[in-house]
């Protein structure tokens, strides 16, 4: 599947068991829809939110039993019936792209944590419950992974949010690096900002190693997988800092050489882990 568009959910890739394939697609394709109805098109916001919630009362006849589904739906609700989905977390994705309609900053980075979880950690709680593995202790490693990436990508696309009047990097932390929002992307504020970014990066990366023991403890493919997801987190991180946090000038982007590297990191990643939790 493409997943250049919903860049939270998990790569659907060779590695992901055949049997899991049409539900992860179901899936998929209620998040990435719905997330395109808050934030693609010429929507006025009132319409957006209208259609969002066009998508929580779908979800509300999928929990009543009904029959009556639109094809997307029915899909769904076949995947929920089968594997015992919790809907939850779909509601929780929907409230998080209504928010993407009205909110546009966030004034505390605990503000920016319930978005994430929200507009995160479902996915992974999702794929969890598909794989019957959804305790306690793989969740709370889940939502630490999903909420990481969610960071990443937003230090990842300042530039792309901002074109669009967003602002995913608290206030809070911007006014402790005297950085005006106005002035995000001028050149005088760049020595603030490399120190702004570097004290981001390393926050993400250290929320994102303290889920990753997850991708250890899964087993097969899924766990493989989701090192390789973990282990991409970190080589954006490492690009971000490798061009001295200028995010404008030189977005950061995964190669095939880059994936190589990915593949050879995850393949050393228990011993690695191990080192860095020692160290950190």
């Amino acid at each position: 599947m493409p997943v250049d568009h919903y860049e939270n959910f998990p790569v659907a890739s060779i590695l992901l068991p055949k049997r899991l394939r049409p539900a992860v697609e179901a899936i998929y394709a209620f998040a990435r829809s719905a997330d395109d109805l808050a934030d693609e098109g010429d929507a006025a916001p009132e319409e957006r939110l209208a259609a969002l919630t066009a998508y929580e009362d779908a979800l509300a006849r999928i929990e009543q039993g009904s029959t009556d589904h639109q094809p997307m739906f029915e899909r769904l609700a076949q995947v929920v019936r089968e594997f015992e989905l919790p809907l939850k977390p779909m509601y929780d994705l929907l409230s998080a792209f209504k928010q993407d309609v009205l909110v546009s900053r966030y004034q505390t980075y605990d503000a920016l944590l319930d978005y994430c979880a929200r507009s995160a950690n479902p996915v992974g709680l999702l794929m969890l419950h598909l794989y019957g593995a959804a305790d306690e202790e793989n969740v709370r490693d889940s939502d630490a992974i999903c909420t990481a990436l969610q960071l990443i990508n937003f230090l990842q696309d300042v530039a792309i949010d901002l074109h669009k009047e967003r602002i995913y990097i608290p206030l809070e932390d911007l006014n402790r690096h005297a950085i005006s929002p106005a002035a995000l992307d001028h050149i005088s504020a760049r020595p603030r900002w490399r120190s702004l970014m570097r004290f981001e990066v390393h926050r993400a990366r250290a929320l994102l190693l303290s889920g990753a023991p997850l991708a250890l403890r899964l087993p097969g493919r899924i766990g493989f997988e989701l090192r390789m997801v973990v282990q991409g987190g970190l080589r954006i991180l490492d690009a971000i800092e490798a061009a001295e946090y200028d995010v404008f000038l030189h977005r950061p982007k995964l190669s095939k050489r880059d994936w190589m590297g990915i593949l050879w990191a995850s393949l050393r990643m228990k011993k690695r882990l191990k080192a860095v939790l020692r160290t950190a």
